[in-house]
C-alpha cells in the first residue's frame, strides 16, 4: 500500500524533473512578462484614448489583466508539455518502472504543475495590479484591493492559470502528443467562442457563458457580471469541471495502454 512518504518521494521527483527543464522556467517567465509588461503597456496608452463614458463603465482590473490572453497560452502549454514530452523523449518508461503505479506520477505531476502555474500566476497578477496602477495616468479609473471584487479577482487570475495548466495536463496525458494536445487545447479555448457567434442571438447567450474561456475568466472579472454571464465563482466551478474532465480520462487511459 502506498504511503503519504512514498507519495512524497514522487512530488520531490516530478518538481526535480520541472525545474531541471529550462522550457519550464522559460514558458513560465514568458507567461509573468507577458501579464506584467502589457499591464504597463495598456495603462500607459489604452486609457487615455477612451471616452468618459467608456472610463465609467471598463473594468479595470480586466482591462489590467489583458496580459493573461498571452500568458494562458504559455501555462497551457507548460500543463501539455509536463507529461509528453517524457512521451517524446521515452523517458517515461524509466519513470513508470520506478513508480509502477501510473497514477500516482500522474497525480503528482498535476500537484507540482498546478502549484507553479498557480504561484508563478498568483505572483504576476499581483505584479500586474501594481504596473497598471503605476502606469496609469487617468486617476478615474484607479482601484485599490480593498474595493469590491478588486482582490478576488487578482487572485481569480492566477488560479485560473493553475487549472488551465491542469486541463493541459490532462489532455496531454490522453493524446500522448505534444501538437496534438496542444492544438486541442487552443481549439477548446479559442474556436468554440468563433463559432457560437455564428449562432443565433438566442443559442449564444444559452451556450456562451458555458463555453471554457468565456466561464473561466470571469474569476478575473471584478466588475459586476453581465446579464448572460457567469458570475464569477460559477464560471470557475465551470473551467474545473473541463479540467477535471480531461484528468479523469488521463487517469482512466495511462493505466490502460503502454507508455
Amino acid at each position: 500500500m502506498e504511503t503519504l512518504a512514498d507519495f512524497g518521494d514522487v512530488l520531490k521527483s516530478e518538481y526535480g524533473k520541472l525545474r531541471s527543464v529550462r522550457s519550464s522556467a522559460y514558458t513560465l517567465a514568458a507567461a509573468a512578462l507577458f501579464t506584467v509588461v502589457l499591464a504597463a503597456v495598456i495603462a500607459a496608452f489604452v486609457p487615455p484614448h477612451l471616452s468618459a463614458a467608456d472610463r465609467r463603465t471598463v473594468d479595470p482590473v480586466q482591462l489590467g489583466l489583458g496580459g493573461m490572453h498571452l500568458a494562458q497560452v504559455a501555462v497551457g502549454v507548460l500543463g501539455v508539455l509536463v507529461i509528453t514530452a517524457e512521451y517524446a523523449s521515452g523517458t517515461i518508461r524509466a519513470t513508470f518502472a520506478a513508480v509502477p503505479r501510473r497514477r500516482t506520477v500522474l497525480a503528482a505531476k498535476a500537484v507540482v504543475v498546478a502549484c507553479a502555474a498557480g504561484g508563478v500566476g498568483v505572483a504576476s497578477c499581483f505584479g500586474a495590479f501594481y504596473a497598471f496602477e503605476a502606469f496609469l495616468g487617468v486617476d478615474a479609473m484607479s482601484v485599490s484591493l480593498g474595493d469590491p471584487g478588486v482582490l478576488r479577482a487578482v487572485v481569480g487570475g492566477g488560479l485560473y492559470l493553475a487549472v488551465l495548466a491542469l486541463l493541459g495536463l490532462g489532455l496531454g496525458a490522453v493524446l500522448r502528443t505534444s501538437a496534438g494536445a496542444t492544438a486541442t487545447l487552443l481549439g477548446l479555448l479559442f474556436v468554440p467562442a468563433l463559432l457560437v457567434d455564428l449562432l443565433p442571438s438566442g443559442w449564444r447567450t444559452t451556450i456562451g457563458p458555458y463555453l471554457p474561456m468565456q466561464a473561466g475568466t470571469q474569476v478575473f472579472v471584478a466588475a459586476p457580471h453581465e446579464a448572460h454571464a457567469l458570475a464569477p465563482w460559477p464560471g470557475f466551478a465551470v473551467f474545473c469541471a473541463y479540467a477535471a474532465t480531461a484528468l479523469a480520462a488521463g487517469f482512466t487511459l495511462i493505466t490502460r495502454r503502454d507508455a
